[in-house]
């Protein structure tokens, strides 16, 4: 993962952003930044405002109220020299089943060539881009020909074949088998550390966040409930490591606030009485569930959400 330099400017600033439709509040004072190269996960339950948070900073949503800034310049006015520095990843399959692949790739990368820099030159190189994505082998098939997995791989390649300065995933990796999703998870890495790519992601799956993310912002009811990295969330949350034993065919389980020291003094006190040892720090997954119940136990938490200052 990137490491941020604390007095870079932010890629991405957002403060108290709000958006409602008639009475419903889809967005009530959302507030948080990217850095240069990093990778934020936007997790929350389905109807807590991820994908209008994302319409808005794309500028494809206007919002209610709030101040909104990507690469400088406030989306819902932004041009098509700012559009060109984007990168979108959608959920859903695009349909461009007629193209082939390598043809589809150079008609789209040939928009972004007016908008290419010395530092910055766009498109992305097609049989780079096309190794990038793992699709080199099919780049003479139909679109449409692909399987479910291989058309997702072309949506991510479009996304980033103008070289993009901001990148928004949604669910990018719906449909890849454990070695694509791999192979994706290198090309995010890739795109934000040798890059310098700020990415916004968002997923169900916890375990792809964790391993992806910089730091991660869960959203709930319209508001940011905890914004930091999976370990600073685990151990703020939970605060407590699991420790599992056996001894004399009696099995033992202890939440220990410092494990380390619990299970040193356990096996000072028993020695090799101790079997079947296991330590179960807390997983994202119990601080995203953690945090989600305690916010729907009780809305006001969201008014203080947890953050690490930096």
């Amino acid at each position: 993962m990137s490491p941020q330099s604390p007095g870079s400017d932010p890629v991405m600033a957002v403060h108290d952003l709000r958006m409602s439709y008639n009475d419903k509040v889809v967005l009530d004072g959302v507030t948080f930044d990217a850095r240069p190269g990093e990778v934020l996960a936007l997790l929350g339950p389905n109807g807590a405002g991820k994908s209008t948070t994302i319409e808005i900073l794309e500028g494809f949503r206007h919002r209610s109220d709030g101040e909104v800034s990507v690469l400088g310049l406030d989306p819902a006015t932004a041009d098509e020299t700012w559009r060109a520095r984007l990168g979108i990843v959608q959920q859903s399959w695009r349909d461009h089943g007629r193209w082939g692949v390598r043809q589809l790739l150079t008609h789209l990368g040939a928009y972004y060539a007016p908008f290419s820099t010395p530092t910055r030159p766009r498109p992305m190189d097609v049989d780079e881009l096309l190794a990038t994505v793992g699709l080199t082998e099919h780049a003479h098939q139909k679109a449409g020909s692909l399987s479910g997995g291989q058309r997702r791989r072309l949506d991510v390649a479009i996304g980033i074949v103008g070289r993009p300065d901001v990148l928004f995933l949604d669910e990018p990796t719906t449909g890849f088998d454990p070695q694509a999703r791999r192979e994706f998870h290198d090309v995010v890495h890739r795109l934000a550390d040798l890059e310098g790519t700020t990415i916004l992601l968002t997923t169900h799956d916890l375990d792809e966040a964790e391993k992806l993310a910089d730091r991660i912002l869960i959203l709930a009811g319209g508001r940011i409930v905890a914004n930091g990295s999976a370990a600073e969330l685990s151990r703020e949350v939970e605060g407590r490591t699991e420790v599992r034993w056996s001894r004399g065919g009696e099995h033992y389980v202890h939440a220990a606030a410092d494990a380390t020291r619990f299970v040193r003094e356990l096996f000072e006190q028993h020695g090799d009485a101790i079997g079947d040892l296991e330590v179960r720090r807390s997983t994202l997954e119990d601080s995203y569930m953690a945090l989600v119940q305690r916010f729907e136990t009780d809305p006001t938490a969201g008014e203080q959400p947890l953050e690490v200052v930096r």
